[in-house]
């Protein structure tokens, strides 16, 4: 199934640059894709999706889209009220997808409040994939997380599927995404693979123009003065 984004423009109240201008892209919901966070227009995109802010164009999806992180209303509630509110009567499957993640039942039975960050958010990712029919929209989920957290939710990403994961760190895209997205202020790019694939690609791309465009100058000084042609000075039989 396809995500559609079609002819879509949108700038910001008081902006006269747009963020995006005639955007088209599609997105298969299976895609594991990833892209890295570089201040062009990744969190507005997602706020798109999630439809928080009006635009021209068409955005179609067949499922709806999920955001991370999202706030617990009740922070002082146990894990297990948490869960009940968001999806309830799976606790069996929540607690495989908790293990998966390095987290045990007895997260169920303390109060969310009381879980370190790390664990905030792993717990959230186990809720937010047991929930059918969703795409998930999923930012920075690294900045509390050390390595051996990051290495854990990296490879649980991996054996999921149908979510756009944002990102600055390099090295946990590579470990769990399939197809990369950049937007570039000469318009998206979207490719198969690994995010390492991707930029190998352009530092590629970066060469070939810097070499063109060196060229060029050189063809240009070539053509602005004709070979055996003295370089440029005073007029003969003028004084300087």
């Amino acid at each position: 199934a396809l995500i559609e984004i079609s002819h879509v423009s949108f700038t910001y109240e008081g902006s006269s640059e747009p963020v995006f201008e005639d955007l088209s892209l599609q997105l298969d919901t299976d895609w594991r894709l990833g892209s890295r966070r570089n201040g062009r227009g990744k969190t507005t995109l997602l706020r798109l999706l999630l439809g928080e802010e009006r635009y021209s164009g068409v955005i179609s999806a067949p499922v709806a889209f999920d955001y991370f992180p999202f706030d617990v209303p009740d922070p002082e509630a146990v894990g297990q009220e948490v869960a009940d509110a968001l999806r309830p009567e799976l606790e069996v499957e929540l607690v495989k997808e908790l293990r998966q993640l390095g987290l045990y039942e007895g997260v169920l039975y303390r109060p969310f409040s009381t879980l370190s960050h790390g664990e905030r958010t792993r717990f959230l990712l186990a809720l937010l994939f047991l929930r059918d029919h969703r795409f998930l929209l999923i930012d920075e989920p690294t900045d509390h997380l050390d390595a051996a957290g990051r290495a854990l939710v990296g490879d649980y990403l991996a054996r999921k599927k149908g979510f756009l994961l944002v990102s600055h760190d390099r090295a946990f895209l590579d470990r769990c995404v399939d197809h990369v997205l950049a937007l570039n202020r000469t318009g998206p790019e979207l490719i198969r693979g690994s995010f390492s694939v991707w930029y190998r690609e352009k530092e590629a791309r970066d060469r070939r123009e810097e070499a063109r465009n060196e060229k060029l100058k050189g063809e240009i000084r070539g053509w602005s003065r004709p070979p055996g042609a003295p370089p440029p000075g005073p007029v003969p039989g003028t004084t300087s």
